[in-house]
């Protein structure tokens, strides 16, 4: 399951705690959201990210032979999901990237005091050559993955959603496809423009 659908479903678990008034059972998650295509103790590794990231945002108690068998909001649970919730926190993830990648994008070309600066560093040129061609493998390897993930996800994991929302969830996938895509893109042209530019000082 990628992060998206994560997040949306860490804030359904707890939209749903705040609805009740009472305290309930972990099970009752799984009946709600996730049967009958993930398991319980999926449900349960879901609620203890919760309680990681913050362990306010829920009320757990143990029992019948589990740590996690009741589950109740708090008050905490209400200004979480008032500020965006889990959803809010991976959307300012991707601002993140998409701001790193753009830094990187805008980079300022080198002054011919820095050009001759760098010329007396020449013996270490080749080890920052092979460097950059290592950054440029394991983006890609990431990459691959990343696709590999995502059709794994379409094809292979059924997801939790009804089936009126599978449009909207292949729409969301392809999105994130692209979204990779562009990474992928803009640290290669961004990799390149380096190695050239090392290419360009030897010369």
């Amino acid at each position: 399951m990628s992060e998206f659908f994560k997040a949306e479903l860490k804030d359904r678990f707890l939209e749903y705690a705040l609805e009740r008034s009472d305290y309930f059972e972990i099970q009752t998650l799984y009946d709600e959201f996730l049967r009958p295509n993930y398991s319980l103790e999926y449900v349960q590794k879901l609620v203890k990210e919760i309680q990681t990231y913050d362990p306010d945002l829920l009320d757990v108690m143990s029992g019948n032979g589990m740590d996690i068998f009741m589950l109740a909001s708090t008050p905490s649970t209400e200004d979480f999901l008032n500020e965006g919730g889990f959803m809010n926190l991976y959307v300012k993830e991707e601002e993140k990237w998409d701001t790193f990648l753009g830094q990187l994008s805008n980079t300022p070309k080198l002054s011919k005091d820095e050009k001759r600066r760098l010329k007396k560093s020449a013996p270490t040129l080749k080890r920052e050559k092979t460097l950059l061609i290592g950054l440029i493998t394991a983006v890609a390897i990431s990459f691959l993955f990343t696709v590999v993930s995502i059709f794994k996800e379409t094809l292979f994991e059924p997801e939790y959603v009804p089936a009126d929302e599978f449009e909207r969830k292949m729409d969301q996938l392809r999105e994130q496809y692209i979204l990779e895509n562009e990474k992928l893109q803009l640290e290669l042209k961004e990799t390149q423009r380096i190695l050239d530019s090392l290419e360009n000082k030897k010369l």
